[in-house]
């Protein structure tokens, strides 16, 4: 074979190769398409992947990679970033006091609009976290996720006096993950500044977070069959493959789902996510929902009572959020073992089309065990 033969058909493999990646790119989902060029962007050495981290006066604060905002990026869809936050060197506790993540403009470092702001969530590990206070029986019983801020949602502190106790030389895990509603023809660069302030202070009331969310039944035959039957709470999830969970009798559920033009209330029952074995004091609440929701609620049913109800502010001429309620409180609220508790989510969807949905709240609980362990120390 001649050298021109070798060089046509390695010419024609190369343009088919790049053919099928193209056409392979093109039928990616959003959040698909984002992963890509950002591991290019990477590999190309565009983008340097490392953050900038400082850590002093009690503020861990670290300066994500840049993300290319190219286009509509709704919830869960834009480019994100991962880091490991470790406060110290040594064993010593410290407690974790307030969380906060702010958009800038990638070269200036300037403020920017928080709509580009999608999630910030903080994870930890729970072998490590709970192996260090003796606390083994808890490991594997929840997702090892402490909180997350999210667009409406940008700053959260607890209340005077507590915090989430923890080893300085644990390490915690930060993924932030940008967000675009509005503006289609975007082509510009942002990072993320990621702060978590906490205290070197001997002793502070030690919280614990249980994260719960609703769940909406689901078709799992017929998914995406519109219009679902009102009488039986049923939804149309977003994607089956993500945010989907197995009620233990066979039916799906879903944590994130399809929400139509028009208000809308709902609901479902979260005792199994709280886990509470006698009583518990509610002492913080950080919240995520997405645009178009206008209030939520932590509902004690046994008693017909709200627990607490979170303000939800939209933006009035594009989608957005503009601000989300937290719940603060020193004195705390009590939950009951013997009492039935729901997550309630009012919906005003403005828009003319459907709208994906989620409802999410991280509750932090006085750990009365943690305590009287950290006060024998």
């Amino acid at each position: 074979m001649t050298k021109s033969k070798i060089y046509k058909i390695t010419g024609l493999l190369i343009l088919l190769c790049l053919l099928s990646a193209g056409i392979f790119y093109s039928q990616l989902p959003n959040r698909h398409k984002a992963i890509v060029k950002s591991y290019l962007f990477e590999k190309l050495g565009i983008v340097n992947p490392n953050w900038k981290v400082v850590n002093k006066q009690q503020t861990y604060k670290m300066i994500s990679p840049e993300f290319l905002i190219d286009g509509i990026y709704k919830s869960m869809e834009g480019p994100k970033s991962s880091n490991y936050v470790q406060l110290s060197q040594d064993s010593t506790v410290l407690w974790l006091t307030g969380f906060h993540v702010k958009a800038l403009d990638a070269k200036t470092l300037k403020l920017t609009s928080k709509d580009f702001i999608c999630h910030t969530n903080v994870d930890f590990n729970d072998v490590k976290y709970f192996s260090a206070f003796h606390l083994e029986k808890r490991i594997g019983t929840q997702y090892p996720r402490l909180t997350s801020l999210s667009h409406g949602m940008e700053n959260f502190n607890f209340p005077q006096g507590y915090g989430v106790p923890m080893r300085g030389n644990e390490l915690l895990y930060v993924t932030t993950e940008s967000l675009n509603h509005n503006i289609v023809d975007a082509n510009f660069w942002i990072r993320h500044e990621v702060d978590i302030t906490y205290s070197t202070a001997k002793h502070l009331k030690p919280l614990m977070s249980r994260t719960a969310f609703i769940m909406l039944p689901y078709d799992k035959f017929d998914p995406y069959k519109q219009p679902t039957d009102p009488g039986t709470n049923q939804c149309i999830p977003v994607e089956t493959k993500n945010h989907s969970y197995d009620d233990g009798k066979g039916n799906k559920l879903s944590g994130h789902w399809v929400v139509p033009p028009g208000k809308k209330t709902y609901r479902s029952t979260i005792n199994q996510q709280l886990q509470i074995q006698d009583s518990l004091s509610l002492h913080a609440a950080a919240i995520h929902v997405h645009p178009f929701a206008t209030q939520i609620s932590l509902f004690d049913k046994t008693i017909g009572q709200n627990i607490f109800t979170s303000k939800i502010v939209n933006h009035k001429n594009k989608i957005g959020l503009t601000s989300i309620e937290p719940f603060t409180s020193e004195k705390g609220i009590w939950l009951y073992k013997n009492h039935e508790y729901e997550i309630v989510l009012d919906v005003n969807n403005t828009s003319s089309i459907n709208q994906d949905m989620m409802g999410s709240m991280f509750l932090f609980f006085y750990d009365k065990e943690l305590d009287e362990l950290l006060q024998k120390n």
